[in-house]
């Protein structure tokens, strides 16, 4: 066994999700919309990883074998044996992570500065606007928030909601993805989200999807990608 890969079972998370495969990137996480993004885009780079799964029922992120790893006890978190310096890499935050394995690859992430930055920018648009502002929507329309008798919470979200859409809607005019023909991370972070807000959730009434037409179309060709198929279901719910 290697020096790399004795450090990397030495991890506390180890201990809780053993690994079958240590040489490989190690993923802990859910097929939810955050963590979808990080299996997709191991999915696509092709990079071999082993998945575990991260069970919210049995309060696994507060474990203290997770907490190692992520003390933000969220998900999606990896840990790459072979990361800067080859050197085992602990890294959690789902945007943080596609930075890296895009960077990693080569791949997902333009090499010219100006259009870096642009997806950068497009990829914060989802963390900081589409996901939590979708996510609190989805609280008030199906979960406990739907029975408040005060709709204002709600309705302030879908307004949001909407508004976010037209923004990517506009964006998307012209453009096959969101920085145009170049399929990228910003892709990857924006459209579980869309498809979850549509799906889970149940929303698409709500929010009056049918005004936002170039959203859907890249939403379909978006969960089409054999991919992203794969990516959705990963990892597998006991």
């Amino acid at each position: 066994m290697s020096d790399l890969t004795t450090t990397s079972l030495s991890h506390p998370i180890t201990r809780k999700w053993p690994a079958q495969h240590p040489e490989r990137l190690q993923l802990y996480s859910l097929p939810t919309p955050n963590g979808v993004k990080v299996s997709i885009m191991l999915e696509e780079t092709g990079l071999p990883y082993e998945p575990h799964l991260v069970d919210f029922a049995s309060n696994d992120q507060l474990s203290p074998e997770f907490l190692a790893l992520n003390p933000n006890n969220k998900i999606p978190a990896i840990l790459d044996p072979h990361g800067p310096g080859d050197k085992p890499l602990a890294l959690f935050e789902s945007g943080a992570i596609l930075v890296y394995l895009a960077e990693k690859t080569g791949q997902f992430l333009p090499t010219d500065a100006a259009q870096r930055y642009e997806t950068l920018q497009w990829l914060m648009f989802q963390m900081g606007g589409i996901g939590p502002m979708f996510g609190q929507l989805g609280f008030f329309h199906k979960f406990a928030g739907k029975e408040f008798e005060d709709k204002r919470p709600r309705d302030r979200y879908v307004a949001e909601a909407k508004r976010l859409l037209a923004v990517l809607n506009q964006r998307l005019e012209g453009r096959a993805w969101t920085m145009g023909d170049a399929y990228t991370i910003a892709d990857i972070a924006i459209f579980p989200w869309v498809r979850n807000l549509l799906g889970y959730y149940e929303a698409g009434e709500l929010v009056g999807i049918q005004d936002f037409p170039q959203v859907t179309r890249a939403l379909a060709a978006f969960v089409a990608r054999p991919a992203v198929q794969r990516g959705l279901a990963i990892p597998a719910r006991a």
